[in-house]
């Protein structure tokens, strides 16, 4: 079945990208690499286009995020090996089986980790010791969409602090809300550095993707708890096409690589 082109980026531009993370076949590392790039990029308050009236157009940019396409842009680049795959996994990613309608888009974000989960793309985290409690919830915020009852387990805001030795870089926290119609209101990526866990987030009140410290945000935000999934590791099929490229690259002699970085702008 042919799909739709991601519209919004260039097989440059994505390229370009990728190119920092080609020797790199941890998922976690790869996903920290890539996030950082984009810290400081705008926030952009509904990035995607479609809804119940309009078309779904399938589409990403670097230019700005929200909470969730900035998730969703770093997992497909983390996941691919060039554009092609770049644009097969965020279509995954982002609708149920991969279909590319505004009624198949993955809108609430227990149904997001519950078809991401059945992709194969992120698994639970298991965190033995760490309490957790179920909540259900009647969702009816997306216009357009009838509503639907869920069912979503978590880990409670007070027993979050001992998350910590369980957090491994790359990890996805989805912070619950407290509202009985909303699952979850905000979701960002962890990373460790030595023993601070921070997270790096699309912002709507700073107005672009920061880091910071998780402590802090927990400190500044109301909510029911958090949930929090792994991505998967690497297929066999990146690390064969990054090692590919790494032996393409050995066979070319040095001067020509100088030149052809100059022509690529340092790509």
């Amino acid at each position: 079945m042919k799909h739709p082109q991601l519209r919004g980026l260039s097989r440059r531009h994505v390229a370009q990208l990728l190119s920092e993370t080609k020797y790199d076949h941890s998922t976690g590392s790869r996903i920290d690499v890539l996030s950082r790039h984009f810290l400081g990029h705008s926030y952009k308050t509904n990035p995607l286009i479609g809804s119940a009236d309009t078309a779904e157009v399938f589409t990403a940019s670097f230019d700005g995020f929200d909470c969730v396409t900035y998730i969703e842009t770093v997992l497909a680049l983390a996941r691919a090996a060039n554009f092609d795959d770049f644009s097969a996994w965020l279509r995954k990613i982002r609708y149920e089986q991969g279909c590319i309608q505004w009624e198949q888009r993955n809108h609430y974000m227990t149904l997001w980790i519950r078809n991401n989960v059945r992709e194969g793309i992120i698994r639970p985290v298991v965190m033995p010791a760490v309490p957790i409690v179920s909540r259900e919830r009647v969702l009816n915020v997306v216009p357009g969409l009838a509503a639907r009852r869920t069912h979503l387990r978590c880990v409670p805001k007070p027993a979050v602090r001992r998350l910590a030795a369980h957090l491994q870089s790359g990890d996805l926290m989805f912070f619950v809300s407290t509202r009985k119609n909303l699952d979850v209101f905000h979701a960002g990526i962890i990373v460790r550095e030595g023993k601070s866990v921070l997270m790096r987030h699309a912002s709507r009140s700073r107005g672009v993707v920061v880091e910071e410290e998780l402590s802090e945000f927990l400190k500044a935000n109301r909510m029911a708890g958090v949930i929090v999934v792994r991505p998967q590791g690497l297929t066999r099929r990146i690390a064969v096409a990054n090692q590919v490229a790494r032996l393409s690259m050995r066979r070319i002699p040095s001067s020509q690589r100088r030149d052809g970085a100059k022509r690529w702008g340092g790509m």
